[in-house]
């Protein structure tokens, strides 16, 4: 007897028990669609290279679904038009906006980290490296992408149409249904994309879908639920005022897109009970600053329980919002920071200390026993933010031994991501109990949570490793 392999089929490249790089190909009748395509920012594995060629030749992907603007799930998209990608990349209104700043913003760092490799290479007498995307990509990228409003159903081909719902992580977050089209009937893959946490402020909370053929789920925090607001709040109050007593300063390393304008509007609020009338306020990152401004173009997507926070506060404008908020933009003015020895509360990129201007703020500060470092974001393993948490005496920044002395504080409740109540209660409103396949997480939190799924609402869970292949 001859068996055929199914010609439907679910390949995951990234984000499979890990927590970056979202890519996932869904193949049938022929197509292929492209669900993300991020870069791997987790620095876990050493033989990881970023330049490794696509596990899938390019120019076969009929079509790309991005289900947001973050570079762990849109990074690649350069890389992959460069590489002979020219199909529609389907986004929302609000990632096209995102996209814009994002992308342009990674192609000039790694441009850039190239320029400085190559020097190393021509005193060291080694071939030099080539891009292998340059802005021109970027652009054709841009160029490629078309935005569809929420809840409308897109055709994409005979094979396949689409639906985006709102995820309520970052601004233009989706929940993607993915309708594969066949002879006896119409099927639908829910991909979550990242779920966002409705315990947070700005965005609306995430839509609620009833019917699916599969289900492909996030569980980044799929082992342990997050503070409440209220009392994350409380600790940002307290670490505020041990500062000001120790006449310390503040560094908040932070995700230019969604975390920042969080904190932004949290600190708006402490500002309007009084508690920051002493102190200076940072936002010292370019992109942060391009965020920000579209954001606050884009308040009817907001929360309107917020928007009409704003409004009551007198000021209904994000950029606005926190009075004594100080945007920084060129390099000098971010170097003139260091001469502030007092009560200043820094916001700089990046989140998990990866690069970006927070690390010459580390190097200036750290050090310090009055100061104080508080984390507001997930931290991958291996990055500097991941090993700051854990806990170390010295780091070297920038060739010098920095010892660490600054109190360090992490804030779980201004996570974006949905905790594991929220995922439950989430996967709980399908209907008919499809299989659920759960990504981007890492290994031990996605079995939490696979066993927490089965043993609640009785579905059939798995947690399929990179590279597999599920036959639908």
């Amino acid at each position: 007897m001859v068996y055929s392999i199914p010609t439907t089929h679910l390949t995951l490249f990234g984000a499979a028990k890990e927590v970056t790089g979202s890519c996932h190909r869904v193949a049938h009748k022929g197509k292929n669609i492209l669900l993300d395509c991020g870069m791997k920012q987790d620095r876990r594995d050493n033989d990881y290279d970023p330049s490794e060629p696509f596990p899938f030749e390019p120019s076969e992907i009929d079509a790309v679904i991005l289900s947001h603007a973050h570079l762990d799930h849109s990074g690649q998209l350069p890389r992959l038009v460069a590489a002979g990608f020219k199909g529609p990349i389907y986004c929302t209104a609000g990632t096209l906006g995102l996209l814009r700043i994002l992308l342009e913003d990674s192609c000039k760092l790694y441009l850039r980290d190239i320029e400085n490799e190559n020097k190393r290479r021509i005193r060291a007498g080694e071939t030099l490296l080539t891009p292998e995307y340059d802005m021109d990509d970027v652009h054709k990228t841009l160029s490629l992408c078309d935005a569809i409003p929420y809840y409308q159903t897109h055709p994409i081909n005979s094979a396949f149409t689409f639906r985006f719902d709102n995820a309520g992580h970052i601004l233009g977050s989706a929940i993607v249904s993915l309708i594969l089209h066949d002879d006896d009937g119409d099927r639908t893959l829910v991909f979550s994309g990242d779920l966002g946490n409705d315990d947070t402020v700005l965005m609306r909370d995430p839509d609620v879908i009833h019917n699916a053929d599969w289900v492909l789920m996030e569980g980044t925090y799929g082992d342990r639920d997050h503070k409440d607001s209220d009392q994350t709040l409380q600790e940002l109050r307290d670490i505020i005022k041990q500062a000001e007593r120790q006449g310390g300063n503040i560094l908040v390393p932070a995700f230019a897109v969604g975390r920042t304008q969080e904190l932004i509007f949290k600190l708006g609020q402490l500002h309007a009970e009084g508690l920051l009338k002493h102190w200076k306020v940072y936002l010292d990152s370019p992109m942060a600053k391009s965020v920000t401004e579209f954001y606050a173009q884009n308040q009817s997507q907001f929360d309107p329980l917020d928007v009409a926070c704003m409004k009551e506060m007198q000021n209904s404008n994000l950029i606005n919002f926190l009075p004594n908020l100080n945007i920084i933009s060129n390099v000098e003015d971010s170097i003139a920071i260091n001469e502030e020895k007092h009560l200043c509360l820094i916001i700089a990129g990046s989140g998990m200390c990866t690069g970006g201007r927070i690390r010459h703020h580390l190097k200036h500060r750290l050090w310090d026993s009055s100061n104080h470092l508080v984390f507001v974001g997930y931290q991958a393993h291996g990055t500097l933010g991941r090993i700051l948490v854990n806990g170390v005496d010295r780091i070297k920044l920038f060739g010098q031994m920095i010892a660490v002395k600054a109190q360090i504080h992490t804030l779980g409740g201004f996570s974006a991501h949905a905790g594991q109540t929220q995922l439950v209660k989430w996967a709980s409103h399908f209907q008919n109990k499809p299989p659920i396949f759960l990504v981007h997480g890492e290994s031990n939190a996605l079995q939490v949570l696979q066993s927490k799924l089965k043993q609640t609402l009785n579905l059939n869970v798995e947690v399929p490793a990179k590279g597999s292949t599920v036959y639908l």
